[in-house]
């Protein structure tokens, strides 16, 4: 572009030399430079030292060399036209190469040495112009700038480099924080749910037995503060899960109509004890069997029935329901609305805040880690909808839960008819307490098991006792419950192929995955749940895969 102005302007021809000149140097240059790139072994290191020390001097002097002619010029602009090329050369040069000071120099110094050169040739192309000695103060002045100008845009790249090198170490920080968080939890809810689980077995067996009203009371009043531990801790563990991103979602059939039934009968005698009416509306237009994920759906819904009435003093609680088809899917809707004291929006804008309940006012009176909401909707995100909330003070709020969830098929209710009482099962436990406290539970669905304390001690049984079924911690000492199920299914013993349930505190998806690659057929979670125990039971002994004795 340079020469060819050149040629037009002032009709330089010489110029396309010094042009096809300077682009082979420039092609040298890169091939070095992309040669260095490649192979950076120290077999290369010369042809580093070339591309850096040597060629930026050649390219630049080569470039620079154009300015000499131009101030020998007799055209009226040509020697600005020289000054303007060797500072737009040097400019290029800080800018380009600020980030390597040893190029910054082999490519500014021929442009440095033009610059001195200049006032010479100027003054013998010109002798007796009152002008060429005033060329030095250019000169130099425009030096000094370039050099401020160099060492201005050094330390900002030094500063931003440093401000990077700053927020990569913080964000180190802060996932290693995290980590640690999440291991913590993890390792707290674990040591948790043994003695949470004591409390609830223990708690229903007293409840049952006791025959006199009062001790019922104190029994129900234990297992309600051990429900309400078990609550708390699940929403830590459902938190701490979303936020390392390991929430799962199953996707199984489930009647809907039948959940939306049962869940809103649970809710029904705590509306009635604070003078609420709880209506429902659509529940008869609701499609019956769907795919998605049941457990959750309900663990969001029992949220929001909860804070309804909870903090809805007088009026009523109304549970609108609707379907509606959106292509292959379905979007199932969800409205609970209240008459309660409504929202502000400052509070809107805190609803969804982890650990945050509004006020300590709230906290006082109705007590809650905050958590709920904010597990609500990112449940409700991971279904594939949303969680939204609308209110104005006075008004009372409204909920409005949208999930996406797919038509299936009737799903085989065997389960429903299956008994269990009699059945043989072993229980697995490092904990005497977690044993007891399991044994309590199948005690009431007229079970008695057999207990072992460690996978090695389980094989010793299975392999002189018939079983129907094990329930199998997952971490014990020595051998845990996946290793021991491994050896299990591997032997030739009258057990080999008989259900084995995992029973673990590490409820996530990956933990399930790795105990069915293990061989298991089943899991729940600690603490033990008496429903989803028996649920799970029954499932796995109504499936036919029990031992051949008891076939």
């Amino acid at each position: 572009m340079i020469a060819l102005m050149l040629h037009v302007f002032i009709g330089a021809a010489w110029t396309w030399v010094w042009a096809g000149v300077y682009a082979s140097a420039q092609l040298v240059e890169l091939f070095l430079i992309q040669a260095a790139i490649k192979h950076p072994g120290v077999g290369f290191q010369g042809w580093r030292r070339i591309a850096v020390g040597i060629m930026p001097v050649v390219t630049s002097a080569i470039f620079g060399f154009l300015a000499l002619p131009l101030f020998a010029s007799h055209e009226r602009f040509a020697p600005t036209l020289g000054g303007l090329l060797l500072a737009g050369a040097l400019l290029n040069v800080i800018v380009v190469n600020s980030s390597l000071r040893s190029a910054t120099i082999s490519a500014a110094a021929p442009h440095l040495i033009y610059l001195m050169i200049v006032p010479f040739v100027a003054r013998a192309a010109n002798p007796g112009a009152p002008l060429a000695n005033a060329l030095w103060f250019g000169v130099i002045l425009l030096i000094i700038s370039v050099a401020v100008a160099g060492r201005t845009l050094e330390k900002a790249l030094n500063a931003e480099a440093a401000a990077k090198d700053e927020a990569e170490r913080r964000r180190h920080e802060a996932e290693e924080a995290v980590a640690a968080k999440s291991a913590f939890v993890a390792m707290i809810s674990h040591e948790l749910r043994t003695p949470i689980s004591a409390i609830l077995a223990g708690a229903a067996r007293l409840h049952s037995d006791v025959p006199d009203a009062a001790s019922k009371t104190h029994a129900q009043l234990i297992g309600d503060a051990g429900a309400m531990m078990r609550t708390l801790l699940n929403d830590l563990l459902d938190l701490s899960r979303l936020d390392a991103g390991r929430m799962g979602i199953e996707k199984v059939p489930f009647d809907l109509r039948q959940s939306m039934a049962d869940t809103l009968r649970l809710w029904r005698p705590d509306a009635q004890k604070k003078g609420l009416r709880l209506r429902v509306e659509g529940a008869a237009h609701l499609p019956r069997w769907v795919a998605g994920d049941p457990m959750r759906l309900r663990q969001v819904l029992n949220n929001l029935l909860s804070n309804a009435i909870k903090f809805t003093p007088r009026g009523a609680v109304t549970v609108r329901l609707a379907a509606r088809e959106d292509g292959e899917a379905l979007i199932f809707e969800v409205v609970v609305a209240d008459t309660g004291p409504g929202l502000s929006e400052e509070q809107l804008d805190r609803l969804f805040t982890p650990f945050d309940q509004l006020a300590s006012a709230v906290v006082r009176e109705h007590g809650g880690s905050g958590l709920g909401l904010v597990i609500s909707r990112e449940l409700a995100r991971l279904m594939g909808g949303d969680l939204t909330v609308t209110s104005k003070p006075g008004k009372g709020s409204k909920f409005r839960l949208e999930i996406r969830v797919e038509a299936a098929e009737r799903a085989d209710d065997r389960v429903a008819g299956a008994s269990i009482a009699g059945a043989r099962v072993l229980v697995v436990d490092d904990h005497v307490v977690n044993r007891r406290a399991i044994e309590l539970v199948l005690q009431s669905f007229g079970i008695q098991p057999t207990l072992a304390e460690s996978g090695e001690r389980a094989l010793e049984l299975l392999q002189s006792e018939m079983f129907d079924v094990i329930l199998m911690d997952i971490y014990m000492p020595g051998m845990g419950g996946r290793d021991a199920t491994r050896q299990l299914r591997a032997s030739e013993g009258p057990n080999r192929d008989i259900p084995v349930i995992a029973v673990t505190a590490s409820a996530t998806p990956k933990d399930w995955e790795a105990c069915h690659a293990a061989g298991m057929n089943a899991h729940v979670a600690k603490p033990i749940d008496p429903s989803q125990l028996y649920t799970a039971l029954s499932e796995v002994l109504s499936a036919g895969v029990i031992s051949a004795a008891a076939a």
